[in-house]
This record gives C-alpha cells, sequence and structure tokens, in this order.
C-alpha cells in the first residue's frame, strides 16, 4: 500500500525565519518539533546527514539536509515502513514561506494494519501540532489552533 501524506502552512515570515526552526529540531531548543505533548525527535548526533534517531517507536536516519531549506529522513522502523519523512521551508515571496512535511511511503506487513488505525492518526495530529508550533515562532500567534480528535485522545491514553 503507498502512502503520502502532506500537511503545510502559509507562514507570515521570511524563509530564513523559517528555516531556521527546521535547524532547531532534536536540539534543547527545538522550536519545531511538539515534544511537549509527543515523544520528542532525538538524534545521535547533531542534525546531519547520517544522524539516526527518531520519535517514540518510529526510527529514521537524516538521508539529506539543506540547513535551513529542507530536511529529508529515511524510515528504518517500525518494520514495514518503507519511504521517507521531511521538511521543507518553500518561498513563497518575500514576506510569506510554506512549510510543508511530506511522507512518502510503502507499507508491507503489519503496518499495513497500524499505519491507517494507529499510526496515520497520531502523525496527522502530531503534524498539526508541529505546524501550530511553527507559526507561534514566526507570528506569536496561531490562527487555527489544532485540536486532537476524540480517536487520537483514546490512542494516546491507549499508549500511556
Amino acid at each position: 500500500m503507498g502512502v503520502y501524506n502532506v500537511h503545510e502552512r502559509l507562514l507570515a515570515a521570511k524563509q530564513s525565519e523559517v528555516g531556521a526552526l527546521m535547524d532547531t529540531l532534536a536540539t534543547s531548543d527545538d522550536k519545531l518539533w511538539p515534544q511537549d505533548n509527543w515523544p520528542p525527535m532525538a538524534f545521535d548526533r547533531p542534525l546531519a546527514v547520517g544522524a539516526a534517531g527518531g520519535h517514540g517507536p518510529v526510527r529514521y536516519t537524516v538521508a539529506a539536509h539543506v540547513p535551513s531549506q529542507w530536511v529529508r529522513f529515511t524510515f528504518s522502523g517500525p518494520r514495514g515502513f518503507h519511504g521517507f519523512h521531511e521538511y521543507a521551508a518553500l518561498v513563497v515571496d518575500e514576506e510569506h514561506t510554506l512549510l510543508r512535511h511530506t511522507l512518502a511511503m510503502a507499507v508491507r506487513g503489519p503496518a499495513r494494519l497500524t499505519w491507517p488505525l494507529a499510526f496515520r492518526p497520531m502523525h496527522d495530529a502530531l503534524l498539526e501540532d508541529s505546524l501550530d508550533r511553527a507559526e507561534l515562532a514566526c507570528t506569536g500567534t496561531v490562527t487555527s489552533p489544532a485540536n486532537w480528535s476524540r480517536y487520537v485522545q483514546l490512542l494516546r491514553g491507549l499508549m500511556r
């Protein structure tokens, strides 16, 4: 089964400001990853090609990185996840940037069930929280804050 999942937010900020948020990923001053409500992103070394880590049960390696512009992670777990996820800060004009997260993968074996039943709803909620953090960091406000569905709340309760 193929999965293509995109979350994006148009931010009233320069590309350099939005890109700088990506450069804080997995640091003690992470401004993009919503580690206050989700497992933190962590790597075995600073964000650079070859760094290995992930968040919670999701494992990956930094496959490509253009500082302040783009970072791609290649999955190594859970079993059955074959593909990547990435953040990109895309210039719209001098004062606006599109922050996009893309996940593209093939799922095999048990992941054919775990992706749609558990990982996808949690992934979608986490990414919307991440985009809220980016908007807050860039503009000082969040115009339409994400809300977790009852199903996501149930899954989070079961995972505790």
